[in-house]
């Protein structure tokens, strides 16, 4: 895996630009599409790596100190492509981890202004003249400006959940780049609209409930991405301090580098970056093997009894709920108390030390953890088990007599 370190550093050289002038990482993208990123997790056979979620997760948090936008942008394509992992046996997951081993990219457009939070879509799928044809708008689509293939949630006439999979070429898809967010500025997150782009029938996947899944593995992505920026954090502000002459009559040293204040503080946030690190790592091994229990129930029953898999599986999912609470808070801690080392230097525009702060903030907004502790409370106490796939949207309209008491 080291031969991505290169690209990397090359990425990191420019991620302090990109943040100023807002240009986002096409170049880079394709780049590591073409190094086989995204298929570390597509068994070797289908052109991959064969990577577990250890070693994939070990890597986003590398490639979130050299970027955090670009570990946002490839978020839902490491979903869509463990969820085609975990039926790699089948002719439909074969085949698309095929098209990823050969270097497809999966973009997203779930989200929507309205519709999503009781589970129904605004965006349709109809069948008219023979064709089935998408429409609806998007928010929020991170990583569409920069895929080959866009997942669309949809709900069917019938109700039935599904995901539609539609080239971003394709006739009637237009992808705006309007996200306005003060961080995570080059995640291509902006609207996604679709007017009668024809679909194949290959292409729809039904929604498939499970406990350790889809959720797990895009919120642990944020939080590998948060790891990052505090490892990128701590970095950069002590190669600040390294350099730093200026210092103050109460300080303990004459230069900051020998102030044991200023190291203590360097201390406390390199040891926040490490152990966010870790805790990711350990959530990752735990889903590795809950994923890995789960596959082998499914095509071997008797190899696992299935309340070990949901054991494992809830274990796993407990824990990404566990350590998002933690990450945050303390990934937000790292990213402000790097500033008390430097004074009133520290906040020169030229160093944009502050996209630490803003690129955390912004990515620990998109899931707020207050309903993810509530969650974990309330399974302490009653032993539900939290809801894993939470639906997003406005807010169903009162009944009229109870907007009339």
């Amino acid at each position: 895996m080291t031969r991505f370190r290169p690209l990397f550093d090359k990425i990191a050289a420019g991620a302090l630009d990109r943040d100023r002038t807002r240009a986002l990482p096409l170049d880079e993208a394709r780049e590591l599409t073409a190094l086989g990123f995204g298929a570390l997790r597509v068994p070797e056979e289908l052109g991959g790596s064969g990577a577990s979620l250890y070693q994939l997760f070990d890597l986003l948090i590398e490639l979130g100190a050299a970027d955090s936008n670009l570990v946002q942008a490839f978020r839902v394509h490491f979903r869509f492509t463990d969820d085609r992992w975990e039926e790699r046996d089948t002719d439909r997951g074969r085949a698309w981890l095929k098209r990823i081993g050969d270097g497809a990219f999966v973009g997203n457009a779930s989200s929507e202004r309205a519709g999503n939070v009781r589970g129904r879509t605004n965006t349709t799928l109809r069948h008219e003249g023979g064709r089935l044809l998408l429409s609806g708008t998007k928010y929020y689509s991170t990583g569409s400006l920069y895929a080959d293939w866009i997942s669309v949630a949809v709900t069917r006439d019938d109700d039935e959940k599904v995901t539609v999979l539609v080239p971003r070429d394709a006739p009637g898809v237009e992808l705006i780049d309007d996200y306005s967010g003060f961080g995570q500025r080059t995640s291509g997150s902006g609207t996604s609209v679709f007017t009668d782009v024809a679909v194949d029938d290959f292409d729809i996947i039904p929604y498939q409930p499970r406990l350790a899944g889809t959720n797990s593995v895009v919120q642990l992505v944020h939080l590998a991405t948060l790891a990052g920026i505090a490892r990128r954090a701590v970095d950069d502000i002590a190669e600040f301090v390294r350099r730093r002459r200026r210092s103050y009559s109460q300080g303990s040293a004459d230069l900051p580098a020998d102030d044991p204040l200023v190291q203590q503080v360097l201390g406390r946030v390199d040891a926040i970056a490490h152990t966010s690190r870790q805790i990711v790592l350990q959530v990752a091994a735990d889903l590795d093997a809950a994923k890995n229990a789960r596959y082998a129930h499914r095509t071997n029953p008797t190899s696992v009894r299935v309340n070990d898999v949901h054991e494992l599986e809830k274990h796993a999912e407990l824990g990404v709920l566990r350590a998002q609470s933690v990450v945050i808070d303390q990934v937000l801690h790292a990213t402000t108390e790097i500033f008390e080392v430097g004074g009133a230097s520290a906040v020169e525009e030229n160093l944009r030390l502050d996209r630490h702060w803003r690129n955390a903030r912004v990515l620990s907004s998109h899931n707020p953890a207050i309903y993810r502790e509530r969650l974990i409370g309330e399974h302490l106490l009653t032993g539900e088990l939290p809801v894993f796939i939470p639906g997003v949207g406005e807010a169903p309209s009162l009944p009229e007599q109870e907007h009339n008491p």
